[in-house]
């Protein structure tokens, strides 16, 4: 048996909250995501690490602050990662629309809008199933806010569901921004 393949339009595809949209994922083959990202000026995923899957990050508009190596030294501080640096002297890069990044398995990495408008990039990722973290964090931030303690909590429980260690905390930019 033969699978065709199929063509996704500029725009379609299936939001996640309000700052992704899947273009590929499980429900299309269990071995490739693929979505569309768009974060802030000032947002900043945190430095962490994933041990099920690998990445890459295609920039298409703005500018994104981001690494993936391991640092000589891990600090947890808010936004600490932007000044960490490998054993081989590699520092957090700038980069452009049309770099790329590539993310291996268990190798730390993050990411950070630090311009003025919003940044947008393409993440590929294998296998798929990625999309599924990500539902279920949009999923979480979007319901009526609560106690902060218990919603760290249940973003913790998220991450070791889906493999996902974070380093550094989420510095998330309010949605109207």
């Amino acid at each position: 048996m033969t699978a065709d393949g199929f063509f996704v339009k500029p725009g379609a595809g299936r939001p996640i909250g309000h700052q992704v949209t899947l273009k590929v994922g499980e429900v299309h083959t269990p071995n490739m995501l693929a979505v569309e990202c768009r974060f802030a000026p000032g947002f900043d995923v945190g430095a962490h690490l994933h041990t099920t899957h690998e990445e890459i990050f295609y920039v298409l508009e703005g500018e994104v602050e981001l690494f993936a190596f391991e640092p000589t030294v891990r600090t947890s501080e808010p936004g600490s990662w932007t000044n960490w640096e490998s054993a081989g002297g590699d520092k957090v890069a700038r980069a452009t629309p049309g770099s790329v990044l590539y993310v291996p398995r268990g190798t730390p990495h993050g990411f950070r809008n630090p311009g003025l408008v919003p940044m947008r990039f393409l993440l590929v990722a294998t296998p798929a199933g990625h999309e599924n973290y990500q539902q279920d964090i949009a999923d979480l931030l979007a319901a009526p806010p609560g106690d902060e303690k218990a919603l760290q909590e249940a973003v913790a429980e998220i991450r070791r569901r889906h493999h996902t260690e974070q380093l550094t905390p989420a510095v998330p930019v309010p949605e109207d921004h």
